[in-house]
């Protein structure tokens, strides 16, 4: 018997070291692997190149990431939630301690095609670089330029805070092997130049994906140019499908989803939450032909299934009917004289709730948190003085709540699932962003 046993140990001590074996194998090769370089094209208009590299760092909403709430532009130091912890972005300024300072535009290079550090670490993926590799190498060059001419900002960049095992960055090599693979974007020449250059900057650049993909249990993107919707990752805002099918962008105008990006209010929906900062301080600087491409691409995305419906168990009919009956006497004293009886709303100041993918969808977060927190469309170039929701939350119970929103979600052609009391208390002490 005891013969037995210590073999059967022995052949799983065997298979235990095969798979570490096999780990650190796949880590050394990722740690190994031989990085281009690019190929630059040499700079005969220094100022341009500097210009084009604002303008990709507003496409890319730098700022927005790299900036702590009342600190200094670009030097760091905003922490970033996830499932795995707490990771701060690092210090973009060109300042030589603790900044890009000495960096060259190779090592910038490495980081956004590559997902490595100028020591040649690998990079948490928060970082988006599984969407900043389709740059093109005179981009990047474009884009380190112009952060060189910042202010530098003395600021050295906090530590992440991670739980075991996901603060040990070796073991990145072996996330990186399932789902990362260095490549610029590859024009379809079956495409317009309009549609290529859409694809780009919403694949590239705009890293639409880093939202509106849902995630997997290893943080990955799953189908991100499906762009098939999903939950932020530490926000707790659902990201809307952005494909051109029935519960995406399907019944849009390619006009009305440019009015969306480039101004944040539109006839089909008004942006909320992180939508409205990455309209307000990213899409509405970009030029109109670059919207309009983008509009273009993603109207032309396939349909995708919707996820299983994650709703609580739904109430018998009797329930229902009364949860219903009071969400729609809330809806008729609260709502309806800016979204009207039908849920049609009026464009672009108060958006429609019928067929509203993003409070009618699988989710319904984003219904939740405008009822208790209200909220306001950004304040753009196209739309400076946008109408806001009032918060409705000090006013009504949860139930209260949740029978709105279920009223909301179920009528007008909507057909979602109920909203419970103990959703709706969730996100009472949710932070906003």
């Amino acid at each position: 018997m005891n013969k037995i046993l210590r073999r059967g140990l022995g052949m799983l001590l065997g298979s235990v070291l095969a798979v570490v074996a096999l780990a650190a194998g796949v880590i050394a090769w990722q740690s190994l692997r031989s990085e281009d370089t690019g190929v630059a094209t040499p700079v005969t208009d220094a100022q341009a190149q500097r210009l084009r590299g604002q303008y990709l760092a507003h496409a890319g909403n730098c700022m927005a990431c790299h900036t702590v709430r009342g600190g200094a532009a670009y030097a760091g130091g905003r922490p970033i939630a996830t499932p795995f912890g707490t990771l701060y972005t690092t210090n973009l300024t060109p300042d030589k301690a603790t900044g890009l300072g000495d960096w060259s535009a190779d090592d910038f290079w490495r980081a956004l095609h590559h997902g490595r550090g100028r020591d040649g670490r690998f990079l948490y993926p928060a970082f988006p670089y599984t969407s900043y590799t389709r740059l093109t190498r005179d981009d990047s060059d474009a884009l380190f330029a112009w952060l060189r001419r910042l202010p530098p900002v003395v600021q050295p960049n906090r530590s992440h805070d991670l739980r075991f095992p996901y603060d040990q960055r070796p073991l990145l090599g072996l996330w990186r092997a399932f789902f990362f693979t260095p490549a610029v974007y590859q024009p379809d020449p079956a495409r317009s130049a309009q549609w290529n250059r859409g694809a780009y900057l919403v694949q590239g650049a705009g890293h639409c994906s880093a939202c509106h993909s849902a995630r997997n249990r290893a943080g990955a993107s799953i189908a991100p140019l499906a762009l098939a919707g999903g939950m932020i990752p530490g926000l707790d805002w659902y990201a809307p499908p952005l494909h051109g099918a029935e519960h995406g962008l399907g019944n849009w105008s390619e006009t009305d989803i440019a009015a969306l990006l480039k101004t944040g209010v539109s006839p089909r929906a008004a942006s909320l939450g992180p939508m409205s900062e990455i309209v307000g301080r990213s899409l509405q600087y970009l030029n109109d032909e670059d919207i309009g491409a983008m509009a273009v691409y993603l109207k032309s995305l396939p349909a995708q299934a919707l996820p299983e419906d994650g709703m609580a168990a739904q109430p018998e009919p009797v329930e229902a009917e009364r949860i219903l009956k009071q969400g729609k006497k809330l809806y008729g004293s609260l709502c309806v004289d800016c979204h009207g009886g039908r849920g049609q709303g009026s464009a672009p100041d108060y958006p429609p709730l019928a067929g509203n993918h993003a409070i009618a969808g699988p989710e319904p977060v984003n219904a939740i948190r405008a009822v208790l927190n209200g909220g306001f469309p950004p304040s753009t170039t196209g739309n400076p003085y946008p109408f806001g929701m009032p918060p409705f939350g000090p006013q009504l119970s949860d139930q209260e709540v949740a029978a709105l929103v279920s009223y909301v979600r179920n009528s007008w052609g909507n057909q979602s699932g109920f909203v419970s009391a103990s959703e709706v208390n969730r996100y009472r002490s949710v932070p906003l962003d």
